[in-house]
């Protein structure tokens, strides 16, 4: 990572918090009054190098989810409560990963880190994917917003995640990688924002509510 990346992490991960500490009390009071469960989820990554970090989120699960199922999320899945649905689908939950960026261990734009047990499959040309340092967004992550149907559509999707997938995401963040500047980083910023937060301003909150089925949407990121 450059100096000049790390100053635009460092500058732009603070700011969030921030101007984001309001929301981000709010949410944790939501989580909390979901079930009375942790307010965050942490879950070993493989980052930089091979290097293992704990990745944060709010919690969008039930607390025993990892003991339910895979480490991926499928569709409607039974495992995801109603206001982690909703967060889930605005990437509201991703936000305690600006404390990841602060630390170090992961940058504002790069490829979304995977867990050990898929890292370990990794054929030789995916592993290179490790010399990049992991991120909250990009392109990749753009472009397969509905991952979660995608994976519900197939027969076996834990195999579809890792042989056609997976290697499509890594495909698609190495090649952006070499090209990368603080200007592309920052548009793929703005572009995520618009996708997920204001082209839908102020109409999923009764959703997460109640009001209406908050599963409905497929356009839910899970990794």
């Amino acid at each position: 990572m450059t100096r000049t990346k790390r100053a635009f992490d460092l500058f732009g991960a603070g700011l969030g918090v921030v101007l984001l500490a309001p929301l981000l009390a709010l949410l944790a009071l939501l989580v909390k009054a979901e079930d009375g469960g942790p307010v965050l989820f942490k879950q070993e990554r493989v980052g930089y190098r091979g290097r293992r970090f704990r990745i944060w989120k709010f919690r969008t699960m039930v607390p025993d989810a990892e003991r339910r199922g895979l480490p991926l999320t499928v569709g409607r899945d039974p495992r995801v409560t109603r206001i982690g649905a909703w967060m889930r689908r605005q990437k509201l939950d991703e936000l305690p990963q600006l404390f990841n960026v602060l630390f170090g261990d992961m940058s504002l734009v790069g490829p979304r880190p995977d867990v050990p047990l898929y890292v370990d499959l990794y054929r030789a040309p995916e592993r290179r994917v490790l010399e990049l340092v992991p991120g909250m967004t990009d392109e990749a992550s753009l472009r397969y917003l509905g991952e979660s149907a995608m994976l519900a559509a197939s027969p076996e999707p834990e195999r579809h995640y890792l042989t056609e997938i997976a290697p499509e995401k890594i495909r698609i963040s190495l090649a952006y990688a070499a090209h990368a500047t603080v200007w592309s980083d920052l548009g793929v910023i703005l572009a995520t924002l618009r996708h997920l937060y204001w082209a839908r301003a102020g109409t999923e909150l009764p959703a997460a509510l109640g009001r209406v089925d908050p599963t409905a949407d497929p356009s839910s990121m899970t990794r």
